[in-house]
């Protein structure tokens, strides 16, 4: 037998491994509020850079929705300014990445939609102001 599988305990009687066996302890993990969720998830959503414009893409206004469930699990629906955008298949998981790094976010589901279509009304006023739009 390798060392490997000693150490693993491979071939171990079963006496053996009863006084070996490691005691685990329950561990409470406190659960956030699903609105308390909402300013970190859309800091994680300001992490997003739209490749082709300088700006995030929650303040872009490519973020349509973000639903938060009791037990953390997200859904968002998002946009792209244009459907031809050559990032169309990577954004939404660029989006999935960055929420997932949210402590207290379960599953999260990302979503295109086009409808309405993204104008340039949906955007903040920091967004506009970046493009000399204001």
């Amino acid at each position: 037998m390798n060392r490997l599988a000693r150490f693993a305990g491979f071939g171990k009687h079963d006496e053996e491994s009863a006084s070996t066996a490691v005691l685990t302890e329950d561990v409470a993990v406190e659960q956030m509020d699903a609105e308390e969720l909402r300013e970190p998830i859309i800091e994680a959503l300001r992490s997003v850079q739209d490749p082709e414009i300088p700006i995030n893409i929650y303040d872009l206004g490519l973020i349509y929705r973000v639903d938060i469930s009791p037990v953390g699990d997200v859904s968002i629906d998002m946009t792209l300014t244009a459907p031809a955008c050559p990032v169309a298949g990577m954004m939404p998981i660029m989006v999935k990445d960055a929420v997932s790094k949210v402590e207290g976010v379960g599953l999260i589901q990302v979503d295109l939609v086009w409808d309405p279509p993204w104008s340039q009304a949906n955007m903040s006023d920091e967004a506009r102001l970046q493009l000399g739009l204001m």
